[in-house]
């Protein structure tokens, strides 16, 4: 079980619910019982990909680390919906995620094992494809366009305002430049991804190993 940093896995769950019920105060007191059932398998989801990222303490999860609480939230809410699909605490933790963190990730979407968020705020993740070893910095964008949505490979790198729009297969390790927008448009594997002042796409091939600058056995 992975440790718990400055609490109690008791007291994990009462600082939950307390949130909670700050945001919704809709009077409903069975909240505890609800996390409980399935915490456990949430916390197990979220150590291996703790354990993955480099800069994070291996069998740690401190809940006062932003980027570390939203993988959490997330985890939580979507092993809550796997498991029982209890809609109302699953929208509940999915606001809540928003509301703290800036992220807008729904619960029905199944994220990779192991991904690195290394600033929330304004991340908008619709259901696609996504793979191990995904990283994602503020205002980055993956969406559908007429329905269709992106296919992420293993590694993909979504710098600062990147959007990834439609009917993409975005390559394995994939970097996507800051600004860049990949709509309904493939990206070479192993590269860098620019835009030309045309709006073209550019690819460079990747000179540096980014991800094991991030992942620990990559």
């Amino acid at each position: 079980m992975i440790d718990l940093a400055g609490m109690e896995r008791s007291s994990l769950v009462k600082y939950l619910v307390r949130q909670l019920e700050h945001f919704f105060p809709d009077g409903q007191h069975d909240l505890s019982f609800r996390i409980e059932k399935d915490l456990d398998q949430a916390l197990a989801r979220l150590e291996v990909c703790i354990d993955a990222v480099k800069i994070w303490r291996k069998g740690e999860f401190d809940y006062l680390h932003s980027s570390q609480y939203t993988i959490f939230l997330y985890f939580l809410s979507n092993t809550i919906w796997r498991s029982r699909q209890d809609k109302r605490l699953c929208t509940k933790l999915f606001y809540l995620n928003k509301a703290l963190n800036g992220i807008d990730c729904f619960y029905e979407i199944e994220m990779p094992d192991i991904f690195f968020i290394g600033h929330s705020v304004g991340i908008v993740l619709a259901k696609a494809d996504y793979a191990n070893y995904l990283v994602l910095y503020q205002n980055s964008t993956v969406g559908k366009n007429h329905g269709i949505a992106p296919k992420l490979e293993e590694g993909v790198i979504m710098y600062p305002n990147t959007a990834i729009i439609g009917d993409c297969h975005v390559k394995a390790r994939s970097v996507i430049a800051q600004g860049v927008s990949v709509i309904n448009k493939d990206t070479m594997p192993n590269s860098y991804v620019f835009q030309s002042n045309s709006g073209a796409l550019e690819f460079k091939p990747c000179s540096k190993n980014i991800l094991g600058d991030i992942f620990r056995h990559v």
